[in-house]
C-alpha cells in the first residue's frame, strides 16, 4: 500500500513537470510569434516622416486597366503632305516661301510666266502646313519637278506594331494611353491595318500636335486599355513591398507603421486589386514605403548582433 501511494506521487509529479514544460514551450513560441510580429513594425513621428517623403493614402476602390504593351513610331497620313508643281512650264518670275515658312491654303507660294502664253499665273498653297523642301528659285525654268513640299503636322499618327500573340486582344476603338517624347497622351485606335509582307499589323491612332511637340519619325510606346473593370478594393502598386518573403504593405496608425500582408488580384501600372490583406478605409504608405522596410531590417540586424 505504501508503495503504491509512493508510486501515485510520482507520477503525479511527472505530470506536472510535463505540463510545466508543455505550457512553457507553447508560451515560448507565442513569444517568438510575437516578437516577429514586433519586428515587423516601427515608429515613426510624423515631423520625421514628412521630412523623408513618407506619404499614405486609403485603400478604397479604384478603376483597374488590363492593357498590352506595344511600340511603334509617329507618321503623318497622305493627306497632311503635298507636292506642289507647275501647271504650265514657263519661267520662274517670283518666289515668296522659303523652307520653314508656315503657309494658310491659298497663300501665293510663287509667280510663272508660261511658255505657251507668256502670261503670268500663280501658284498657291494647296493645303496649310509648313514647308519643308523647295526646289524653285527666281529664273529658273519649271519643268516637272517638284517645286514646293508642304506638310502639315497639327495631327499626327502613331503607328504601333501588333504583334501576332497580341492580335486577338487588340481592335478599333480602344483607348490607348502614350507615352511619346516625355508627353502622356490620349487617343483611340482608328483602325488595325495589315501590312504587305510583315508578320505584324498596325493600331494607327490619330494625334493632336498643335503644339508642335513630336515630330514624325518619333518612337512611342502606348498601354491599349483591353479590359477596364471596377475593383472593390485596390492599393497603389507603388506602395507594395516583400519583407519576410511575403508581399505586403505598411499600414499606419498614429506614429506606428505595420507590415500587413496581402493577397493580390489583377493590376495595372497604377494600381493592385487586393483581395485580403486590409480593409476598405484602411492608411497605408503609399509613397517611399521602402524607407520603413530598411528601417524594419536595419533594427533586425541589430537585434541579431
Amino acid at each position: 500500500m505504501k508503495q503504491r501511494n509512493i508510486l501515485c506521487l510520482f507520477l503525479s509529479g511527472l505530470l506536472l513537470f510535463v505540463s510545466t514544460i508543455v505550457i512553457a514551450s507553447g508560451q515560448h513560441e507565442h513569444d517568438k510569434e510575437r516578437q516577429h510580429d514586433d519586428d515587423q513594425s516601427t515608429q515613426i513621428d510624423k515631423e520625421m516622416a514628412s521630412n523623408v517623403g513618407i506619404e499614405t493614402a486609403i485603400a478604397s476602390s479604384n478603376i483597374v486597366n488590363r492593357s498590352v504593351i506595344v511600340y511603334g513610331s509617329l507618321a503623318t497620313g497622305p493627306e497632311q503632305l503635298s507636292h506642289v508643281r507647275a501647271r504650265y512650264s514657263g519661267l520662274i518670275k517670283s518666289v515668296k516661301k522659303s523652307i520653314g515658312d508656315r503657309v494658310n491654303r491659298g497663300d501665293l507660294l510663287a509667280k510663272i510666266e508660261s511658255n505657251e502664253s507668256l502670261n503670268n499665273y500663280t501658284v498657291k498653297a494647296p493645303i496649310s502646313g509648313t514647308v519643308i523642301q523647295r526646289h524653285a528659285n527666281t529664273g529658273e525654268v519649271t519643268q516637272d519637278q517638284i517645286l514646293f513640299s508642304i506638310a502639315n503636322f497639327e495631327t499626327l499618327w502613331a503607328e504601333f506594331r501588333i504583334y501576332p500573340s497580341q492580335q486577338t486582344k487588340v481592335r478599333d476603338g480602344q483607348v490607348v494611353l502614350i507615352e511619346a517624347n516625355g508627353f502622356e497622351l490620349n487617343g483611340t485606335i482608328s483602325h488595325v491595318i495589315p501590312v504587305l509582307d510583315k508578320p505584324f499589323l498596325l493600331a494607327r491612332v490619330k494625334i493632336n500636335n498643335q503644339s508642335s511637340n513630336l515630330t514624325p519619325g518619333l518612337l512611342v510606346e502606348g498601354r491599349i486599355i483591353i479590359e477596364q473593370f471596377q475593383a472593390e478594393l485596390t492599393v497603389e502598386k507603388q506602395a507594395l513591398q516583400t519583407l519576410g518573403g511575403k508581399i505586403g504593405v505598411f499600414t499606419k496608425a498614429g506614429d506606428e507603421y505595420h507590415f500587413v500582408p496581402l493577397m493580390l488580384g489583377r493590376s495595372d501600372n497604377h494600381f493592385v486589386e487586393v483581395l485580403s490583406g486590409v480593409s476598405e478605409g484602411q492608411e497605408y504608405v503609399s509613397t517611399n514605403s521602402y524607407l520603413i522596410k530598411a528601417d524594419i531590417e536595419k533594427s533586425e540586424a541589430e537585434h541579431e548582433h
